[in-house]
């Protein structure tokens, strides 16, 4: 099967909040935000294996990310399965797949992408191994960081490779932070039964809220100050998702509904149609 054909495939089956705007991006983008995502979401499904200990997260996520930095024009062929030796059963198929998702994005761009995962895969070691203890809103900042302000940074990267586009990167930290701080808040129950906090001591739900709101307010002045085109349709739909569910869990659900989530892309989708 074509890579880019499997590689949305696996895409929507494991996300519904960006299956679609990376399936609408144009040819030679959607590769290569479409291998930023899978390659993140492969170490990011290792950091959030509730069957494997911390020890062993930390291990494979620090050799993924010394695999990523021994790339030169691509990886061999057991480039990152000598690291999963033992583990082939037990993790998901987007992170054995990891190779692949690295070689999707066009060839002058794919270093950058292989940059920022072996960076991200390194933080989360780090967190793995510190149980991702959070005692402070400087701590959260840094998880929040590490696993979603810099891939901000890295989305500002490829709008620029792509066409030029320019973008406030300080607004780019804010648009990732804000929205894991959403993902942090949607997933807490979640989180606590398998040991982990992501709030600050003496933190509760007001307080995260807070947090995700105020980070917000930069994603939405990062993604109003795009020009009309791939980059603002994709940042679009995240963002009015992350401001949706927000709004759901203050007001008590738990989530937003599935039929929640196609009347917001649908509304989207209708206006960028009616601006093109």
């Amino acid at each position: 099967m074509d890579l880019r054909v499997d590689a949305l495939q696996i895409l929507k089956d494991t996300s519904r909040t960006f299956y679609i705007p990376i399936s609408i991006l144009p040819s030679g983008l959607q590769e290569a935000v479409a291998s930023a995502y899978l390659c993140m979401r492969a170490i990011d499904q290792i950091e959030d294996d509730p069957n494997l200990d911390n020890e062993t997260k930390k291990r494979l996520l620090q050799n993924i990310s010394l695999t990523l930095q021994a790339g030169v024009d691509g990886f061999p062929l057991d480039a990152f399965s000598v690291g999963f030796k033992g583990y082939e059963n037990s993790l998901q198929e987007v992170s054995l797949r990891i190779r692949e998702w690295s070689i999707l994005a066009p060839e002058s761009i794919a270093p950058r992408i292989w940059d920022a995962t072996a960076a991200m895969a390194d933080r989360m070691a780090y967190w793995a191994d510190k149980n991702w203890k959070i005692e402070t809103e400087a701590d959260l900042d840094r998880y929040t960081f590490g696993v979603a302000g810099a891939v901000g940074l890295l989305l500002s990267d490829l709008w620029n490779w792509y066409d030029g586009t320019q973008s406030n990167r300080t607004q780019a930290i804010g648009f990732g932070r804000g929205l894991q701080a959403v993902n942090i808040l949607r997933n807490n129950g979640e989180d606590l039964t398998r040991g982990v906090n992501f709030y600050p001591a003496g933190w509760d739900n007001d307080n995260l809220q807070e947090y995700a709101r105020r980070n917000l307010i930069l994603a939405d002045a990062y993604t109003n100050s795009l020009p009309n085109g791939p980059a603002l349709q994709f940042c679009q739909i995240p963002l009015a998702l992350a401001h949706g569910t927000l709004d759901a869990l203050a007001s008590g659900k738990e989530k937003l509904s599935r039929s929640d989530v196609v009347s917001l892309i649908e509304n989207l989708m209708g206006i960028n149609a009616k601006a093109s």
